[in-house]
């Protein structure tokens, strides 16, 4: 079965007066229908410039490079005139952006927010209809008392129920793709929960395919079936979700791992933060991004980029400590980045 989504080569660059910002330098994956896909990495790995670039949602400086592609049910998004892609766009494939506050209309009632989301693609509908199939919504994400509700507005709202909104609206046309970009991150952690789970089942109901954007594995860990690493632009490493947990195979993985709080963990024990910064985008490192702040770097990590290796079903990671026949020398040239006391 051909994947919903199929993105080969992406590389999306912003051009500012300090230079071209590499946001993005050749990323591929797919997603298969029905299927969630975690991408994860910290802030500036390029995952929400990724996910951007899908819909062409990007600012007037950015630049989508020759050579990528981004294929929907088969079809070349990148190739697409801005009136072909409003068509797709809420109905086909749609998005919940991390602050509902600043997606929303604060002058328009929620359920008129709502309604215009489906008027839009479905003129044909009538007025009743449109109410009616607001309600239904607002009852599946869980809204209380959805009739009433309809006429608020995003402030008589807390942040729970504005992100049930957001994604009332992103169901309203049965969406083939759902693109969910850290829309937890502000909530606490009972509500984020709540979402999570609703997220699950409504992608069991609708067979929608998601993707699901955050800088937290852990949450990842509750929703996702695999799950994409970002770091500098680049992905660096690919696995089903029990893989990535059970064996991780990239540094920089093991690194978002070990930062995860547990709690069944010593509370005397600190957590593990990975020393050093992200790199500098306008002028990205020639071999792997995460070197410097790698304790496994090798000579070769420094002027190299690796390609990837299969270490797994399923599960591909972007690390010279993959290849068989890497050069044994281990010595770190970036040893004083990553170990305090060198």
């Amino acid at each position: 079965m051909e994947p919903v989504l199929k993105i080969e080569n992406l590389r999306t660059s912003f051009m500012t007066s300090s230079g071209e910002v590499q946001a993005v330098r050749g990323v591929s994956f797919s997603v298969e229908k029905g299927e969630i896909l975690g991408v994860v990495g910290e802030s500036g790995s390029g995952k929400s410039v990724t996910s951007m670039s899908i819909l062409r949602l990007l600012a007037d400086t950015a630049v989508i490079k020759e050579g990528s592609r981004i294929e929907f049910q088969g079809k070349d998004l990148i190739g697409l005139s801005k009136k072909e892609l409003r068509k797709i766009r809420g109905e086909r494939i749609s998005m919940i952006f991390q602050d509902p506050m600043s997606s929303l209309n604060p002058l328009i009632p929620v359920g008129k927010q709502v309604e215009e989301m489906m008027k839009e693609h479905h003129p044909e509908m009538s007025r009743d209809e449109l109410r009616k199939q607001t309600i239904e919504l607002f009852a599946k994400v869980r809204i209380p008392e959805p009739e009433k509700r309809l006429s608020n507005y995003p402030h008589e709202f807390s942040g729970g129920m504005r992100q049930r909104v957001m994604i009332a609206m992103a169901l309203a046309n049965k969406p083939d793709l759902l693109i969910a970009d850290e829309p937890t991150t502000a909530l606490d952690v009972t509500i984020q929960d709540q979402i999570l789970r609703q997220l699950r089942e409504l992608e069991a109901e609708y067979q929608t395919s998601i993707i699901f954007i955050t800088h937290d594995l852990g949450v990842v860990a509750e929703l996702c079936d695999r799950v994409v690493v970002m770091y500098g632009g680049l992905i660096m490493e690919e696995a089903l979700i029990d893989d990535i947990f059970e064996h991780p195979s990239h540094p920089y993985t093991m690194g978002l791992l070990a930062s995860i709080p547990d709690v069944h963990q010593d509370k005397s024990v600190r957590l593990q933060p990975i020393p050093g910064s992200p790199p500098d985008m306008t002028n990205p490192p020639k071999g792997c991004p995460f070197a410097p702040r790698c304790p496994y770097a090798r000579r070769i990590c420094a002027s190299e980029l690796p390609e990837f290796t299969e270490v797994g079903d399923r599960h591909r990671s972007r690390c010279f400590l993959q290849y068989p026949d890497a050069p044994a020398d281990a010595h770190n040239p970036f040893k004083s980045a990553v170990d305090p006391h060198p």
